[in-house]
């Protein structure tokens, strides 16, 4: 009888309680399965043998043979530290202990061949290793099992409690010895032979234990494969469920709101991108599935009528419509860009936000209920328990990565029925990370700027050059335009960098004096009132520069503003610094962006500054961004740890990924309920799966 692989590794020979608390602890490791799917994180070649004499200092692990001569003990503040002479043909060096003295003592033997493994330090002009695993050299060389050893993941208290590498592979023996290395296939016969997929067992048995590296590279394929398989036929799966279950309302219509803002209201003409989405969140709307689309677009692509002409849809089928935006700022200019292109209909529109007065929230709550109403605008203050709709058919959700999912979920509860949902944001989406994060919403892109947009220029400048950007900044003002300067603020509260931007106010003042020049001033620590009077000054262009932190990332639309400048460029991420300069470059003139930095860079940050100079494609910077920081950061911290991946990794295995998600759309597309023969093993998988350790521990 197999084992079950969801035994308690308590009950594995080698672990027993204790080790089995601290791997848990530890690890996260609390089944066979669990351990079985501990992949090693790199590989040692255990055919090569390091000399005394040929040592270096941080080389990775190294193995050397040789014999102790001596043993000695050494007082230290804090207890003492045992310290072994080592000897091979070429020379000496020291092992190191700090635990654990009486044990090794005794069960250690003086001049007999050990092979001791791990990180070479030096220490008083000598080598050594500190906490090394060590074995006779007549037990490694009949426990050797593979010439390609497996290194594990490990912590610092693990190594420190014995749960040393080579205990790990113990451990994994014991695993494969106990189970003789059958595992149940979770892949059908036909999709492994059509792509050269070797078997689930002698996959595992290869990742942990490998001969040789063509094995390793077909159980790495193999494994890969399956577990991005797995996630994408979970959100597949997902999407269609949530197509034939919720039930949306079916706009039928697209009638005279919508009609007459087209024909006769419109500012200007719609790219072909626009056009294109449109169509797509038409379809969408006409059908009896919710819409549950996620809107990518480049800072100033043209979200926004996108999103206003779908309200219109809604409105022309007698239902009310509403847009969460992050900010009070970004929802204020919602507001007011919304209510400037529905002049001309009758329409009505207001905005919620925490600052409303209690007049003005009362008076909307009534228009709500009653339907008289037609949309709504707002920050978080639409998701309070009072705030409820007489009937929603669509809400919009701009820059929606600012939001947690619980709080979406309480949009979905205003009304009987869950409106239609369009999910909006500027941040643009790299394809592998849009797959697997958002792999179940469907997915529109506005790939084209509006015409007669010029595209900003990017320049990067060392702090030496100030005096040159001032210079530039005081020709651009002469021309009667605006400037951006932003400080970074990485957190709101930090002294630091409050004190970088009032010092750079203050020089700036200096260089820029009143009355020939008036200045804004925004940042996290004033209050709402007072950031809302500065930003007005700068937007009816009574002043000529906004000092401001980051609060003015999203949603600032001055078309008159010509010039961001951005201070201690380097502190910032590709995608913020993508979104800064889309403040910019929002009128008919010229735009520029000045990257400030000082000559202290590392390579990161010298290949943020190359990559903003050298392309404005929102979608490139993504790419970029997802390579140097990785999935989680970009998602940023309310998505952290967004995909929690055993071996797959989205920016190395994009490839995989893509082969992945297209099997499991062509599996369902056949056979959507997999009720077919050909898929029982997916469908078994995919509920224990479900069972015992459900996908979504992988995705935010």
């Amino acid at each position: 009888m197999a084992t079950n692989l969801q035994t308690s590794i308590n009950y594995l020979k080698g672990v027993g309680p204790n080790r089995a608390d601290l791997l848990r602890k530890e690890l996260g490791i609390r089944t066979y399965q669990d351990l079985i799917n501990l992949f090693p994180n790199r590989y040692l070649d255990r055919t090569k043998y390091y000399k005394i004499n040929t040592l270096y200092q941080n080389t990775a692990e190294v193995q050397i043979i040789g014999k102790i001569t001596a043993f000695k003990e050494i007082a230290q503040k804090r207890g003492k530290r045992l310290v072994a002479t080592f000897q091979d043909e070429t020379g000496t060096m020291d092992l190191v202990w700090f635990r654990g003295h009486k044990w090794i003592r005794e069960s250690l033997k003086s001049n007999t061949p050990y092979v001791v493994f791990g990180k070479v330090n030096t220490f008083g002009g000598k080598y050594n290793m500190a906490h090394p695993d060590i074995e006779l050299l007549t037990e490694h060389e009949q426990n050797l099992r593979s010439t390609l050893q497996p290194i594990y993941p490990s912590t610092e208290k693990l190594s420190s409690r014995g749960i040393t590498n080579r205990m790990m592979i113990k451990i994994m023996q014991n695993l494969f010895l106990e189970t003789g290395g059958k595992f149940v296939e979770t892949l059908p016969e036909n999709l492994r032979s059509n792509l050269k997929l070797i078997p689930k067992s002698e996959a595992l048995l290869n990742i942990h234990f490998p001969k040789e590296s063509d094995a390793l590279s077909k159980a790495e394929f193999r494994l890969k494969f399956e577990e991005l398989f797995y996630i994408q036929l979970q959100l597949i799966l997902k999407n269609l469920i949530h197509k034939s279950k919720i039930k949306g309302f079916a706009f039928e219509t697209v009638g005279e709101h919508f009609n007459s803002f087209f024909k006769n209201h419109l500012p200007f003409e719609l790219t072909d991108a626009q056009k294109r989405v449109l169509k797509e969140i038409r379809v969408d709307l006409g059908s009896n599935a919710q819409m549950n689309r996620l809107l990518q677009g480049d800072v100033g692509s043209g979200k926004t009528i996108v999103a206003l002409m779908s309200m219109l849809i809604a409105l022309d089928n007698g239902f009310q419509a509403c847009l969460m935006a992050p900010t009070a700022i970004l929802s204020v200019q919602h507001f007011n860009g919304l209510s400037e292109l529905c002049k001309k209909l009758k329409i009505s529109i207001k905005l919620l936000q925490g600052s409303s007065k209690a007049s003005e929230r009362r008076e909307i709550h009534e228009m709500l209920e009653n339907g008289e109403l037609d949309i709504l605008i707002g920050t978080h203050a639409l998701l309070e328990d009072k705030v409820k709709f007489k009937n929603l058919g669509l809400a919009i959700i701009d820059e929606q990565h600012r939001f947690g999912v619980k709080q979406r979920s309480k949009l979905w509860k205003k009304n009987s029925f869950p409106p239609n949902v369009l999910v909006m944001t500027a941040t643009p989406i790299p394809r592998t990370l849009a797959m697997s994060v958002y792999g179940d919403l469907d997915i529109s892109v506005i790939d084209e700027l509006p015409p007669g947009r010029k595209a900003i220029k990017t320049v990067h400048r060392y702090d030496s050059n100030r005096l040159k950007v001032f210079r530039f900044i005081r020709e651009e003002i002469k021309k009667k335009r605006q400037v951006y300067i932003v400080y970074p603020l990485i957190q709101e509260s930090a002294q630091m960098d409050y004190k970088d931007l009032m010092d750079g106010y203050e020089s700036i003042a200096r260089d820029f004096p009143a009355p020939e020049y008036q200045i804004s001033i925004v940042h996290g620590k004033m209050k709402p009132a007072d950031k809302a009077f500065e930003m007005e000054r700068f937007i009816k262009g009574q002043t000529q520069i906004m000092v401001a932190t980051t609060v003015i990332e999203v949603g600032v639309n001055v078309p008159n503003a010509s010039v961001m400048i951005i201070e201690s460029a380097e502190r910032f991420g590709l995608s913020q610094l993508h979104q800064l300069r889309g403040r910019v470059g929002r009128g008919a003139e010229q735009s520029y962006c000045i990257l400030m930095t000082s000559h202290k860079q590392s390579e990161n940050s010298k290949k943020r500054m190359e990559t903003m100079v050298r392309t404005n494609d929102g979608f490139e910077i993504a790419e970029v961004d997802l390579k140097l920081r990785g999935p989680g950061d970009i998602m940023g911290t309310q998505q952290s740890g967004i995909l929690n991946l055993r071996i797959a990794d989205i920016v190395k295995d994009s490839d995989i990924l893509k082969h992945a998600r297209q099997h499991a759309k062509q599996v369902l597309k056949k056979d959507p309920s997999l009720g077919h023969l050909d898929n029982t093993v997916i469908l078994d998988t995919y509920r224990q799966m479900s069972k015992y350790k459900n996908i979504w521990n992988y995705i935010s």
